[in-house]
């Protein structure tokens, strides 16, 4: 289970340090940061992918995703007893993402390109990267450390040996230095942050991939974009908690039944529903009938992530539907680890109600800060 989520520099985020639960719920006012931090999770996951440059400079580039506010913000600014400036930069200019769980942690510093060694200028640089045993970043507890095309690992006697001398600036070790001999950490923790899943803003409408009959195969983890919805219900009926699924539905809407229909190899879901005479199909039912049932196919995988995010999964359900999905999200994380980002306030006092850990946002001078919430231990590794 992942204990700590650390961010700085990304976005409003300028500094944030976050305890996580087993279930954990975000939210804030629109425009507290809640977007930005659940973007910065994704980031951290596409660093397993090898797409951490990528997906920084389609998002702009990195001056682009940098904290815009001045590097310290005083008291007095706080108090609005002076104005909010700028002053001498005392720290290189960085983007840090870092997470901590129960056994291996992992931080990686982003940076400008040096000016005119590539046109590739909106490309950051990886400065370094760190893995780490236990729950912050310590000389004693480093595992593998990147600094600038360098990377080092830890043997057995704590002798550090030169893994590889030439890593680019654009590639992480995570990707072109693991190795089940040489670094089998990192292996270990690249495949575990290829295993985290996002879900984010199914699509529901007319010409949604979930609407249509899509050749199916076994499916035990849904497709982001929830194309295979139906091979992913019926695997869950075959080789997952078919009672649960059920449960799910009946919850949300009293004596329904969802179904999964194949002709041809082609997959579709049907929709019972008391007092019609036929069951509807995928693309008779409404916005948010449709997306519950996606949200149901996610939650109920048979091979749970180890940490699940839901970006506003409340978007285009009725409000009856809340409680019902409050519930079916608390028992996924009897399985796995749940971040759910969301502004409705049905929603978050039901996951509230089953034991949830509330991650309350808003914004100061620009910055997101967390309300009632300790910060734990941390601490970034220096570039070197």
């Amino acid at each position: 289970m992942l204990l700590t989520i650390a961010v700085s520099g990304y976005r409003s985020l300028r500094e944030v340090i976050l305890p996580l639960e087993r279930l954990n719920v975000v939210t804030g006012p629109n425009g507290s940061g809640k977007s930005s931090l659940y973007r910065s999770i994704r980031l951290l996951a596409s660093v397993a992918q090898g797409r951490i440059v990528g997906s920084l400079a389609s998002e702009g580039g990195l001056s682009s995703t940098l904290w815009a506010g001045p590097e310290t913000i005083s008291r007095a600014m706080k108090q609005g007893d002076v104005p909010v400036e700028g002053t001498v930069r005392r720290d290189r200019v960085s983007l840090k993402l870092g997470f901590a769980s129960e056994d291996f942690g992992y931080v990686i510093d982003l940076g400008l390109p040096q000016a005119g060694r590539t046109e590739f200028n909106r490309d950051p640089e990886i400065k370094s990267e760190t893995v780490f045993a236990g729950e912050m970043v310590r000389r004693a507890n480093v595992l593998a450390q990147r600094k600038g095309p360098v990377v080092t690992v830890t043997r057995e006697k704590g002798e550090r040996d030169v893994l590889l001398k030439d890593m680019p600036p654009f590639d992480s070790m995570m990707t072109h230095a693991s190795d089940p001999q040489g670094s089998p950490e990192i292996l270990a923790l690249r495949e575990r942050m290829r295993g985290w899943r996002f879900y984010d803003h199914f699509r529901t409408d007319v010409e949604a991939p979930a609407r249509k009959a899509q050749v199916g195969t076994r499916t035990p983890v849904m497709a982001s974009d929830g194309a295979d919805v139906a091979a992913a219900l019926q695997t869950i009926r075959e080789i997952g908690d078919a009672d649960a699924l059920d449960q799910a539905v009946k919850d949300a809407f009293p004596g329904a039944q969802v179904d999964v229909v194949v002709r041809d190899g082609l997959f579709s879901v049907v929709m019972g529903q008391h007092g019609l005479l036929r069951p509807l199909s995928a693309g008779e039912l409404s916005d948010g009938t449709l997306r519950y049932l996606l949200l149901v196919a996610a939650l109920l995988s048979p091979r749970p992530p180890k940490l699940l995010v839901l970006n506003e999964p409340e978007t285009s359900l009725h409000p009856d539907l809340l409680a019902p999905l409050g519930r079916l999200i608390a028992k996924a994380s009897e399985a796995t680890q749940v971040i759910v980002v969301s502004h409705a306030k049905p929603l978050v006092d039901e996951l509230l109600g089953e034991g949830g850990q509330l991650i309350a946002l808003r914004k100061e001078l620009g910055e997101t800060v967390v309300d009632d919430v300790e910060a734990p231990a941390w601490s970034w590794p220096k570039r070197g």
